[in-house]
C-alpha cells in the first residue's frame, strides 16, 4: 500500500496501556497514526516508538469529552495525515467507589470519557469514512460491564459502550462502516496497578491473585487487546460488525 493510500487510524487514550500498544500495533499494520491523549507530550514516547520502526504517526492533543476539541483535533488529523477511517475509541478513566460514597463529579467524569468522547469521536470521524465507502469503528468495552463491585460508574459506561457499538454498526453498515467492541477482562496495565493499590496490594501479588481465577493462568497484556483490535480494523472483517468480543483468557458470559 503507497503512502498516497494509507489507511489513516486514530486512537484515543494512546499515551500508555493498551492505547499506546494499540497505535503501535496498527502501525505496524501499515496504518498512519494519530496517538491522541488529554496531553499532547505524553503521547511522545509512543510516537517515537511508531516512528522508530519506520512507521507514521502524529500526537494529537485533546479532551475526548470537549465537543470544540474533538471537532479541531479531527480537522488537523485531516490536515496532517489524511481522512480518518479506522477510530478506535480507547480513551478511559475510573473512579472507583461504592454508590453510597460515589460522587456526582465521580459519575460525570467517567460518563464524559468514556460515553460521550466515543459519540464525539465517532461523529467526528464517520463522515470520512462514509466518504471513502470504508470505515471500521472499534470501541473498547470491559469485562466490568457485566457488573463489578465499586464500579457502578465504570460498570453503566462500559456497558453503554456495547448498545452504542451495536448502534453504529446498523446505521453505518450500509456505508461500509463496520462497529465492534472489544471487552478486556484484566490486563496488567497502569489503571490496573492503580486499583491495586487501593486495594492496599502490591502489583505484583494483586496480577497472580487474579492470574488464580483466569482459565489461562495469567493475566493478559495490553498487546493482547491490540491484537483483537488489529482483526477488527482491518480489510478482511468486513462482515464482522455490531459483535462484543471478550478478551479475557476465559469465557465471562
Amino acid at each position: 500500500m503507497s503512502t498516497t493510500d494509507q489507511r489513516v487510524a486514530v486512537v484515543t487514550g494512546a499515551a500508555r496501556g493498551i492505547g499506546a500498544a494499540t497505535a503501535v500495533r496498527l502501525a505496524a499494520e501499515g496504518r498512519a497514526v494519530a496517538v491522541l491523549d488529554l496531553d499532547e507530550a505524553a503521547c511522545k514516547e509512543t510516537v517515537e516508538k511508531i516512528t522508530a520502526a519506520g512507521g507514521t504517526a502524529l500526537a494529537v492533543g485533546c479532551d475526548v469529552s470537549d465537543e470544540a476539541q474533538v471537532e479541531a483535533a479531527v480537522a488537523r488529523i485531516v490536515q496532517e495525515l489524511g481522512a480518518p477511517t479506522i477510530l478506535v475509541n480507547n480513551a478511559g478513566v475510573l473512579r472507583d467507589n461504592l454508590l453510597f460514597k460515589m460522587s456526582v463529579s465521580d459519575w460525570d467524569t467517567v460518563m464524559n470519557v468514556h460515553l460521550r468522547g466515543a459519540f464525539l469521536m465517532s461523529r467526528a470521524c464517520q463522515k470520512h469514512m462514509v466518504d471513502a465507502g470504508f470505515g471500521r469503528i472499534v470501541n473498547l468495552s470491559s469485562s466490568s460491564a457485566l457488573g463489578n463491585r465499586g464500579q457502578v460508574n465504570y460498570a453503566a459506561a462500559k456497558a453503554g459502550m456495547q448498545g452504542f457499538t451495536k448502534t453504529l454498526a446498523k446505521e453505518l453498515g450500509k456505508f461500509g462502516v463496520t462497529a465492534n467492541a472489544v471487552a478486556p477482562g484484566f490486563i496488567a496495565t497502569d489503571m490496573t496497578a492503580a486499583t491495586a493499590e487501593r486495594v492496599g496490594m502490591g502489583f505484583e501479588e494483586f496480577k497472580a491473585a487474579a492470574a488464580t481465577q483466569i482459565p489461562v493462568q495469567r493475566v493478559g497484556e495490553p498487546e493482547d487487546i491490540a491484537n483483537a483490535v488489529a482483526f477488527f480494523t482491518g480489510d478482511a472483517a468486513g462482515f464482522v460488525s455490531g459483535q462484543v468480543l471478550y478478551v479475557a483468557g476465559g469465557p465471562l458470559n
